[in-house]
This record gives structure tokens, sequence and C-alpha cells, in this order.
């Protein structure tokens, strides 16, 4: 009589459920790390308004599909970690109330839900210049997928 046959995909899933997802990179194995949706409703307006987790910090921003990457205010930058007193402002931008000179900055983490983006790239404006953050393209391209359908943004990493 011949033994059953298992595939790989099947032995694989078995040693996970007998031995455990590792937890960390401990011994060299990275930390196994299923895909994260996370769903969004838009306001009143059509919006897409939610607190998003920068470099740790509670900061509600607005998903901008026409923004080019992560902009932030100066006051949320200070809130995320990232030293605004201290960065160079000499990148132009165009705002909604002109012209202004942002700061280049590396966002270290930013989570929207259960969906993690590390290492974005963001700028930072000058005081008084934006209200509030824009998640834009910088961290929506590193994303999987984005859609929205019937008045629902789906994030997907």
């Amino acid at each position: 009589m011949h033994a059953p046959i298992v595939s790989p995909l099947v032995a694989g899933l078995l040693l996970l459920v007998l031995n455990g997802v590792p937890s960390s990179k401990a011994d060299g194995i990275p930390q196994l790390r299923l895909m994260s949706v996370t769903e969004l409703k838009a306001n009143g307006s059509g919006h897409f308004i939610t607190k998003a987790s920068i470099n740790g910090a509670d900061i509600t921003v607005l998903v901008d599909t026409g923004a080019t990457t992560v902009a932030l205010s100066f006051e949320d930058a200070q809130d995320a970690g990232l030293r605004p007193g201290h960065l160079d402002f000499d990148v132009p931008v165009a705002t909604a109330n002109g012209v202004a000179k942002a700061a280049r900055v590396r966002i270290d983490r930013i989570e929207v839900g259960d969906v993690e983006v590390d290492d974005v790239d963001g700028m930072v404006l000058p005081e008084g210049a934006l209200r509030g953050t824009l998640l834009g393209m910088s961290f929506l391209g590193r994303l999987q997928s984005f859609r929205i359908e019937d008045g629902v943004l789906y994030l997907r990493d």
C-alpha cells in the first residue's frame, strides 16, 4: 500500500499549525505577515478622512489620490517626531494657497488600520501652509492595491 502524497503547500500549512507562526526575526527567519485590508467610508462630502499612525503618532489624514506624496503639516510633523524646525525647506510645491517651500522627509512607518507601509517619502510644509496631513501616492502607490467602490476605499497591502 502506498503512503498518501502531501503537497508542499499542505505540508507547510501543517507545520505552521503544529509549530505556530514565527513571531520575530529570531534566527534570521522573517516574520510571516499575511495580507491586510482596511476599509474607509467616505464622509458626507465624499472625502476619506481617517486616523493614521505616522511614526507611532495618531494623526488625522485626508486620503488624496491627487497628491504625489504624503504631505504633512508642520504641526503633524512635530507630533510624528520629524523635527520640522531642523529641516531644509527648499522644495517648491504648489498648494491651494499658492507656492510654498517644503522639506523632504523619510517616514519610518505609516499604519492605517491593519495596513502598514515602511520607509515612505514625504514632505513637510512650513508652519501655517497646510492644515492637516494628506496621505498621497507615495503611501498609496506602495500598497498591493487600493480601490473605491460604493463610497468605500479599500486599502490592501
